[in-house]
């Protein structure tokens, strides 16, 4: 079975960080709570926004036990929707009382390159701060969007740790479609 070779990347802010104010890059833009969030929503924007970085691992998840994680108090899911259709998201895990993990973040491919995602990541940020943490973190991955690392770190997120990580390809187990095609990810024969 074919083999990827990854880096997480950790970051972390210790305080809300006191940068400039992204202006909104469209006009008709909203962020919503996704509150009582279903499994086929979640689904939909967990695969949309995922799939070309090779997000899988809770499409492992069967129905129940997805439905448990997101209804969970500590998870928080905001959806960003560009002209009212669905953009992009982020999810917020504040299961330890004193931290929260920005758990997922991103945007569906047809808007990416609109300046949407810094205006995403200042509302997660903002979010995350509203409670009283002591560290908002996040992590990134080698088959992440190439430009994350980066705007994770003009956020504010400093990295304080990496570890590499083999795992199998979810396109040879069809978990991911065999056809997907990624800058980092060799063709499979």
């Amino acid at each position: 079975m074919a083999q990827l070779d990854d880096v997480i990347t950790y970051l972390e802010m210790r305080a809300r960080p006191a940068l400039p104010r992204i202006p909104a890059p469209h006009a008709k833009l909203a962020l919503i709570r996704a509150e009582n969030c279903t499994v086929s929503f979640y689904r939909y924007l967990y695969e949309t926004v995922g799939t070309p970085w090779l997000w899988y691992e809770r499409r492992l998840f069967d129905d129940e036990t997805l439905a448990a994680q997101i209804a969970k108090d500590t998870t928080e899911i905001f959806v960003l929707y560009v002209g009212g259709v669905p953009a992009g998201y982020f999810e917020l895990d504040a299961a330890d009382p004193r931290e929260t993990e920005l758990a997922y973040f991103g945007l569906i491919p047809q808007f990416i390159g609109r300046r949407l995602g810094p205006f995403l990541l200042q509302a997660a940020i903002d979010r995350a701060w509203t409670r009283p943490i002591d560290r908002l973190w996040v992590h990134t991955r080698t088959f992440d969007h190439p430009r994350a690392l980066g705007y994770y770190q003009q956020g504010g997120f400093e990295v304080y740790a990496r570890r590499p990580l083999r795992f199998e390809d979810p396109r040879t187990r069809g978990i991911l479609p065999r056809s997907l095609h990624h800058p980092r990810l060799p063709p499979l024969e």
